[in-house]
């Protein structure tokens, strides 16, 4: 099990989406890289708020409306349990902003991930009680599993609503409603909806049910769209495809948050990061502000996360996320250290003699001293360089341990755990999650058997072809498509998973390198010509560059991946390849002068 390297390849389109994306008006790059991502035409690249899925389509959607608005006329208690992520983080703060915008006597309640694991569970449903006496629950981003936790629920007296976008069990919870676009019979066609576009979703539907029961005569009706910061972030951080309707709630929140209308909390963090608002992009969302929301849920506690998000005092907010800000520091070093005893334990079982090990399809870890909030990104990055399913465990309560597992295309981790616990009745104490991510809690006893158990699982599911890395890219670009034009309109289209930002191959020669800020190269490069010409032979184009975190200098000539990039710096905005991969070109050597 190497470190393989990737198989480069162009991304294939249909040629009559492309034609029509053409005569729509878009340039013909433009058109090849939209139509490979599955536009067929130049409507679904509008993203106004009115092309929104309507609210209706959602299951159980005007039952529950209907039971909240009852809930908030008769001034009855309700308590948010949200999950201990980004976007549970933003989901309760929807609810929670917008609910107490419409009346309702709300609070909320996170699990500590350390002392409760995940969900509505029985022992978050005595805390609750005890706590808050709530007369009903809501569950965001989360629910669809919590079959023991809703029971507990109703035996104390409380009603639950569950809104959450996990994929449900073979069994659904006893709850008074539940709203998933996942759950069976649900006709509406975002399945990729994060937890925060659900609660989103409902909170549309209970202003409209306040319309029809003329709550708003007297009373300014709120505009929902100013929320939309929120649901960008939500959606976002939690890697959720961005399909037609999730691009859309993205876009409208970038907007909110580029004109300077963001609330306090996203404002706060931006700052504390050194971002400008009016160029937040996905990027910042995902990279940025994700990963120091998430390290409140990872290292502490995510109601930290969620009172940035929900005051309104801007003090107050940059307080809070200047102790995000040290916190995401934090984890960080734990990740880095953690890193590194995971691929020293990878290094000396690879050195072993053992060809089953060398062939392996997949890789589970455990340590004893590894922390249970870093372990989903710790596999990330596992899987990022072996191309395999990893599931790392960390030690839990009771003589559990907790697993985070991520997952490669063609590998749908959730349905294999599904596989492994009903194969091997048992070994899993419980799960949940998506294709590409999912958590599980076993028995420290069981740990070689489930290692076991899910290898076997790996093998039957993939093929060899499938642990080889692909990197897709939009092909080559003319150099007369290679311009700051080009470059602009890719910068105002919204990127993310299911919808990857652009990115192209090409061979070229390295005119210049040097190191920058210890760790990055900057590069000069011109294209190699078809024809196989010299440097000295080729156009007098040039390109400036850079690749980040590589200190060695690069070959003469080059196979690259890379994205168009608007580079701004001392004043001058200039073109700048971003290289996100690179080879030594087969190219004839003696062609450089």
């Amino acid at each position: 099990m190497t470190r393989q390297t990737p198989k480069i390849t162009t991304r294939t389109y249909d040629s009559q989406a492309f034609e029509s994306l053409r005569h729509g008006g878009l340039s013909s790059v433009l058109a090849r890289i939209y139509a490979a991502r599955g536009i067929s035409n130049s409507t679904q690249l509008e993203t106004a708020l009115t092309r929104l899925i309507p609210f209706d389509q959602i299951r159980n959607i005007h039952l529950m409306a209907s039971l909240l608005a009852d809930a908030i006329e008769a001034r009855r208690r309700l308590l948010i349990i949200a999950d201990y992520d980004s976007d549970g983080a933003t989901a309760c703060a929807v609810g929670i902003r917008i609910l107490r915008k419409l009346g309702a006597d709300v609070s909320y309640l996170v699990p500590n991930r350390f002392e409760y694991g995940y969900g509505l569970t029985p022992e978050i449903v005595d805390l609750a009680y005890t706590t808050f006496r709530p007369d009903i629950i809501i569950t965001v981003d989360n629910g669809i599993a919590s079959i023991e936790g809703v029971k507990a629920a109703k035996a104390l007296g409380m009603q639950v609503l569950i809104t959450d976008h996990h994929l449900p069990g073979d069994e659904l919870p006893d709850a008074t409603a539940i709203i998933n676009p996942n759950q069976p019979g649900c006709p509406f066609p975002s399945k990729n909806i994060a937890g925060v576009g659900v609660i989103f979703y409902l909170m549309l539907a209970l202003r409209a049910e306040f319309r029809q029961r003329s709550a708003f005569i007297n009373n300014k009706e709120p505009n929902l769209a100013a929320f939309l910061d929120l649901v960008a972030l939500g959606t976002v951080a939690d890697v959720v495809r961005l399909d037609d309707n999730n691009r859309i709630l993205v876009q409208q929140g970038l907007k909110r948050i580029q004109a300077g209308l963001a609330c306090a909390g996203i404002n706060a963090l931006l700052k504390v990061a050194g971002r400008k608002a009016q160029q937040t992009s996905t990027y910042d969302l995902g990279f940025i502000l994700g990963p120091r929301l998430n390290a409140a849920g990872r290292l502490d506690d995510m109601s930290l996360g969620i009172e940035c998000l929900v005051t309104d005092d801007a003090a107050n907010a940059e307080q809070i996320a200047r102790q995000l800000d040290a916190l995401n520091v934090r984890r960080r070093e734990i990740e880095s250290n953690m890193q590194d005893s995971a691929l020293s334990k990878l290094e000396s079982t690879l050195h072993a003699e053992n060809a089953q090990i060398q062939s392996a399809y997949s890789v589970c870890l455990f340590d004893h001293s590894w922390h249970q909030g870093v372990i989903g990104i710790l596999a990330s990055r596992i899987k990022d360089k072996y191309h395999r399913p990893v599931i790392i465990f960390a030690p839990g309560n009771d003589g559990e341990i907790k697993g985070s597992g991520r997952s490669i295309p063609g590998f749908h981790l959730r349905d294999a755990l599904d596989l492994v616990s009903k194969r091997y009745p048992g070994v899993i104490v419980k799960f949940g999650g998506h294709a590409a991510a999912a958590g599980l809690t076993i028995l420290a006893e069981h740990f070689v058997r489930f290692c076991e158990a899910f290898e076997t699982t790996a093998q039957s599911l993939l093929t060899e072809s499938d642990l080889t890395r692909v990197i897709e890219t939009d092909g080559e670009l003319v150099e007369s498509d290679m311009n700051m034009e080009l470059a602009r309109q890719l910068t105002h289209q919204v990127w993310g998973q299911g919808f990857p930002q652009p990115t192209f191959n090409a061979c070229f020669y390295v005119v210049n390198q040097r190191l920058v800020g210890e760790k990055h190269l900057k590069l000069k490069l011109k294209k190699v010509p078809a024809n196989g010409a010299s440097v000295s032979e080729s156009n007098d184009i040039s390109y400036d560059a850079i690749l980040f975190f590589h200190n060695d200098l690069l070959p003469d000539v080059i196979s690259a991946v890379y994205r168009l990039q608007i580079n701004e710096f001392n004043g001058r905005t200039t073109l700048q390849l971003l290289l996100e991969h690179w080879s030594q070109a087969e190219v004839i050597t003696e062609l450089i002068s």
